[in-house]
């Protein structure tokens, strides 16, 4: 089968579209034509960290599409089901933090970027059936990673006021559709008009430069809760424009690593801060059962074909696009 697959060097340049063996469905586990896939910030640091040494890995987290065959044992799905992949395994039940063990897919193991693949009966849902193969392909691992954020750790509610840096993203772009979606006022920054134009389009309250001060952009404005995914780059910023006693969740940091903390005005805020990464099962059926409430649909960005994906992953890497990026399994 074709796929894209990471071998011998760090970074895109260990990255090709070639064939790759397939395998069959062991005991518990289940085959599925993959349909569509989407890209994730994730898939650029998996080429970074996956050994020049290893084996070929198929990188790639999200994907939908058919099953094809099934293992034995497995019962609650059948050949010719329509599927969604659930990227998050070993962790099953919702918890304050995974449990050890806990791997998404794409890393150890072969990821979505294939025409199929061999994953355990517990990690594909049904398909949504108001969501498009394009837009299911792309949902799974930014929509579960924002629901658990806002929902299971911010306890987001309606009428909060919440902050956004860095709109454009896949995971920023499902915090703004769930978070309008719970009736919750939002702010969102970018450095990019064009970015803060979609997000004032999609149902953003108020959308500011990046660059600007944000204080002074929002009169003084204070959100209740922000979820930082930036980094670096604006983590002070972010915590500046929190409320006394408000609450921020943080799960990125591709601005950087490192922060420095003013400890003295975190305690004298009252602040609660947050970590957060991924989600469960539990929460992963939560979040599908949230956007059929709401009817939400993944903001689709571009649709590439999968002999495009080095393409598709260069996009991603200059920040070029706005929503999720699609790779079209099968041209």
């Amino acid at each position: 089968m074709k796929a894209l697959v990471h071998q011998g060097k760090r970074g895109l340049a260990g990255l090709a579209y070639q064939e790759i063996e397939e395998v069959k469905p062991a005991a518990g586990e289940v085959k599925v034509k993959l349909l569509y896939a989407g890209l994730n910030h994730r898939d650029l640091f998996v080429l970074e960290r996956h050994p020049e040494e290893a084996p070929g890995l198929i990188i790639g987290s999200d994907g939908a599409g058919i099953i094809e065959e099934v293992g034995e044992g497995v019962t609650d799905v059948a050949a010719g089901d329509e599927v969604i992949i659930n990227p998050s395994l070993g962790w099953v039940t919702k918890s304050a933090a995974p449990p050890d063990g806990f791997e998404i897919v794409g890393l150890p193991d072969h990821g979505t970027f294939a025409e199929s693949i061999v994953i355990s009966a517990f990690n594909v849902e049904k398909k949504p059936e108001h969501l498009s193969w394009e837009e299911a392909g792309v949902l799974s691992l930014a929509a579960l990673t924002a629901y658990r954020a806002l929902i299971t750790r911010a306890h987001a509610k309606p009428k909060d006021t919440i902050l956004l840096p860095g709109v454009g993203s896949g995971a920023v772009t499902f915090l703004l559709l769930f978070a309008k979606a719970i009736g919750a006022r939002v702010i969102v920054t970018s450095r990019s008009q064009a970015k803060r134009e979609k997000a004032l389009e999609l149902g953003a309250d108020v959308a500011i430069a990046s660059e600007h001060d944000w204080n002074a952009e929002l009169n003084g404005e204070k959100a209740d809760i922000v979820i930082e995914t930036v980094g670096a780059a604006t983590f002070n910023k972010s915590l500046g424009q929190l409320r006394k006693g408000g609450t921020l969740v943080t799960f990125g940091a591709s601005a950087g690593d490192e922060v420095k903390l003013d400890i003295r005005s975190f305690f004298y805020g009252q602040f609660t801060m947050l970590g957060t990464t991924m989600g469960s099962r539990d929460e992963f059926k939560e979040m599908l059962h949230f956007i059929k409430r709401y009817q939400i649909k993944p903001v689709i960005d571009q649709v590439f074909p999968l002999s495009q994906g080095i393409e598709a992953l260069k996009r991603m890497e200059d920040a070029e696009q706005f929503g999720k990026i699609a790779l079209k399994i099968t041209e």
